[in-house]
């Protein structure tokens, strides 16, 4: 997969951190490496069958060189071991997309959580 020169994800970094200091944010991201973890309250890692995944990526019209990347990611579980390699394992969540019932139970879980963070953080301090 492609990765971001340094240079460029500390600019990034630098530009969010701020926002991230302050909290409530929802970065969408396929990489853990540039997020420190003091800056990350949750780290989502949605996984797709394989097959479904295939079939979804040529839909797309992606290319076979982006499409056998994804494959391979997905089937070794690179986003996922990366999420857990640098976040405490309590703060990584799997969920699963391979059916529309998956996908609108994600979402609904999502938002409880980011309602419960609000809650928990109504003064801008843990509770």
């Amino acid at each position: 997969m492609r990765r971001m020169k340094a240079d460029t994800c500390q600019q990034l970094l630098d530009a969010i951190e701020p926002d991230l200091e302050a909290g409530g944010q929802i970065i969408d991201w396929h990489a853990c490496d540039l997020f420190p973890e003091s800056l990350i309250d949750l780290v989502v890692v949605v996984r797709c069958n394989s097959t479904l995944l295939y079939d979804r990526l040529q839909g797309r019209g992606y290319s076979a060189n982006k499409v056998e990347q994804n494959m391979d990611a997905e089937i070794m579980e690179v986003l996922l071991q990366e999420a857990r390699d640098a976040y405490d394992e309590e703060i990584v969540v799997e969920l699963h997309s391979d059916e529309v019932e998956q996908v609108e139970s994600n979402v609904e879980r999502l938002e409880a959580w980011v309602e419960q963070w609000k809650k928990d953080h109504a003064n801008g301090q843990e509770a």
